[in-house]
């Protein structure tokens, strides 16, 4: 009986500083994991999403041994809280690609500069609304529950302590940043395909009556066709990114 308290509390000791190298990744992945990381949530409620993301991803961890030396325990602080970032980040780039999207869009029709400023992040109406309703579709479609499988299934490919190396850091933004900028082409393609076909139709128009000013006609005309194209095409270019992130949460780190 004298000699059970020090057990315990050698046993509780390990445990949490077991648990405090699993925050340092699920904290560092909760600043910028899409709907829990965004800027209009506050510092308090991304604390407390992490600590809940940490209680349910420890028990999945294999224990680690927690070093002594300063320099290794620099190393495995650096190490975890890089693997995090970039596993955050790799998520953040797929609401990137909504406002990338958004933008292009938006460019290509004329809408741009409606209600451009009415965010914490710079983007044209378009944007707002592809973004707003990608997070209400991806939690609506339990994204914390994928979330979490993608935070344990990091420790399988990586390790507590691994050290990620710079050639293959390189290589993976390389290939994650183009396979999003196809992505958000892909999805503003209809815009840019109907404002293709308005300029060359303008063209036309204005080489056949040079007398009419049909700048003053057709930019209603794309306006409200761009609006429309919104309108009708929003569900499925939602249910593209949707499959997309899901593809992402799959195998965070895979190059596609």
């Amino acid at each position: 009986m004298i000699e059970l308290p020090p057990d315990l509390l050698a046993i509780s000791r390990a445990g949490l500083l077991q648990a405090i190298v699993v925050f340092l990744r699920i904290g560092a992945v909760v600043s910028f994991v899409p709907a829990f990381g965004e800027r209009l949530v506050p510092q308090r409620v991304k604390l407390s999403v992490a600590f809940a993301f940490t209680f349910m991803v420890f028990p999945a961890v294999p224990n680690v041994a927690f070093p002594s030396d300063g320099a290794d325990l620099f190393t495995l602080v650096l190490s975890e809280t890089l693997i995090g970032l970039v596993l955050g980040m790799t998520l953040r780039f797929m609401i990137i690609v909504l406002q990338l999207a958004a933008s292009m869009a938006a460019q290509s029709t004329s809408l741009a500069q409606v209600f451009g400023g009415s965010a914490t992040e710079p983007m044209p109406a378009i944007g707002h609304l592809l973004v707003m309703g990608g997070l209400a579709l991806a939690v609506m479609a339990d994204l914390h529950i994928f979330v979490i499988s993608a935070m344990i299934d990091s420790y399988r490919q990586f390790p507590t302590g691994t050290v990620l190396q710079p050639a293959d850091l390189a290589e993976f933004g390389i290939a994650h940043v183009s396979y999003c900028f196809r992505l958000a082409f892909c999805l503003a393609a209809p815009f840019v395909l109907a404002a293709f076909i308005y300029n060359l139709a303008l063209g036309a128009i204005n080489r056949a009556m040079p007398q009419l000013m049909v700048v003053l006609v057709g930019a209603p005309a794309i306006t409200g066709a761009g609006m429309a194209m919104l309108a009708m095409l929003a569900p499925f270019l939602l249910q593209i990114w949707l499959d997309a992130l899901h593809a992402v949460l799959a195998d965070p780190f895979g190059v596609r």
